[in-house]
């Protein structure tokens, strides 16, 4: 089976359901995935734990292309899933789309 076959987008919300600098969270059997939208309209996917101790990334502040954790202030790279230099790690990121004013992720079939 090829890659293409393993895979499925999922439909998450309207856009405007996903509040601008804001999260929402989709259960997966992967865990929870964090949808986050910006103030330019962009939509990225993360793991829902922060890279230092696994704080919920969807309840931090969202600026730019960034996210910064509520428990400790590292700050995340929404495109990428890297902490922001000084600071090392990284969390999963998922593929995400709009089409039609609909945001879908991309998940593994079960």
């Amino acid at each position: 089976m090829t890659r293409v076959e393993t895979e499925m987008w999922v439909r998450v919300a309207a856009l405007e359901e996903i509040p601008r600098l804001g999260a929402r969270v989709v259960k997966s059997p992967l865990g929870d995935i964090a949808v986050f939208r910006n103030n330019q309209d962009e939509v990225f996917a993360l793991r829902d734990k922060c890279p230092h101790k696994g704080g919920p990334l969807s309840q931090g502040i969202v600026f730019e292309r960034k996210v910064t954790c509520p428990l400790h202030g590292w700050t995340t790279h929404l495109d990428s899933g890297q902490a922001v230099a000084p600071d090392e790690g990284c969390t999963a990121t998922f593929p995400v789309k709009v089409e039609g004013g609909e945001v879908y992720l991309q998940l593994e079939r079960p």
